[in-house]
């Protein structure tokens, strides 16, 4: 080694045998059937520079994994220090809580290889990604966002099946199955019909780990380039909402964009939780459209809903019944209505407040 050697570059030697003894980084993993979670963990991990090129060792000999720089969901050791990380063991009950509380997360499902993985390389990975695929170098808030954005919307899907934690521990899920990753994944081992594949053997495994990048890219992108782009919007519309109608309680968009995550968000932050009870925007042209705030993101009951009288109600007779020109429809169940105009659409949400859910 030269004395001239980066210091970081001394590090990583230190930190992994393999790459200092051969020049290449080994990571191992169990052979045989695969899963979600430890072909994600080996895709995550080479998206970082310093594992793009890495050999992958498919086996279960404790003497060949002893070899390995980084082994993930085998090995039956989850040390960090030693890059082991198996979830497998009795005496493991990790979750993303408990190793990175001051992300104040709310998520305790046990973590898989992936889930592991990912709390401790997912924000190096997800600023590799954002600079290969979009040239993007995002703010710390940003970051963070779509940190804890990805682990809600897809690794702890897969924490949780791997792991067989139920959905249910009462009346609120403990997890979303949105994706159904772990399925599909399963679908490239081979079939119960189908020749065994050899000790080892890549060739499947290879083809679900670019499966399963294709998607954790596709989330991570998104999330960078449109879904943290809507909290401007959703921002300004809170700011301004005292400007739009006395009570603060309707907010108008800019335009059409993701705006339930960021709306909650930013009431804890301003300390507005439960104020805003409609929300106004342009769906095109002579298109206005009246959407009621959920209680929650996902949940079909609103704050409250637009006048029971309009319900099911359409074009001029829901003119007629609103006495609202331009009025054109409202839902059934009262969540959304439409108006060809802005001000119209706004008459809507300022009836709507004053009227009562007993007429």
């Amino acid at each position: 080694m030269t004395t001239n050697e980066p210091e970081a570059a001394k590090r990583f030697k230190d930190d992994h045998p393999s790459m200092a003894s051969s020049g290449v980084v080994k990571i191992g993993t169990h052979d045989g059937i695969f899963h979600c979670d430890e072909v994600l963990a080996c895709f995550m991990l080479q998206q970082l520079p310093q594992y793009a090129n890495v050999q992958i060792i498919r086996t279960r000999d404790l003497a060949k994994l002893d070899e390995c720089d980084i082994v993930v969901d085998v090995g039956a050791k989850f040390d960090r220090g030693q890059h082991r990380y198996d979830h497998h063991q009795g005496t493991f009950n990790e979750t993303l809580r408990t190793l990175r509380p001051e992300l104040n997360m709310k998520w305790d499902i046990r973590l898989s290889s992936a889930g592991l993985v990912y709390t401790y390389f997912g924000e190096e990975v997800i600023k590799q990604i954002l600079k290969d695929k979009l040239g993007m170098e995002p703010t710390a808030e940003c970051l963070l966002a779509i940190y804890k954005k990805v682990y809600d919307g897809l690794i702890s899907e897969i924490d949780a099946i791997d792991n067989g934690v139920p959905m249910f521990d009462g009346g609120e899920p403990r997890y979303n199955i949105s994706t159904h990753l772990s399925a599909r994944v399963g679908a490239f081992n081979s079939r119960w019909d189908e020749p065994t594949p050899a000790p080892g053997c890549l060739e499947r495994f290879e083809k679900a780990k670019a499966y399963v990048g294709l998607e954790f890219i596709d989330k991570v992108t998104y999330y960078a380039s449109s879904w943290w782009p809507a909290r401007d919007i959703v921002s300004k519309a809170l700011a301004n909402r005292l400007a739009l109608h006395e009570s603060g309680e309707i907010l108008e968009l800019e335009k059409p964009c993701p705006w339930k995550e960021h709306l909650y968000q930013l009431e804890q932050e301003q300390k507005l939780v439960g104020t805003p009870k409609y929300v106004i925007y342009c769906n095109k042209e002579h298109d206005w459209r009246v959407i009621c705030v959920p209680v929650q993101p996902s949940s079909f009951v609103c704050r409250k809903f637009l006048a029971k009288a309009w319900r099911g109600v359409r074009d001029e007779e829901l003119i007629g019944v609103s006495g609202i020109a331009g009025a054109n429809f409202c839902h059934q169940s009262g969540f959304i209505g439409g108006n060809k105009t802005r001000e119209g659409a706004l008459k809507m949400a300022i009836a709507s407040l004053a009227a009562s859910d007993e007429v």
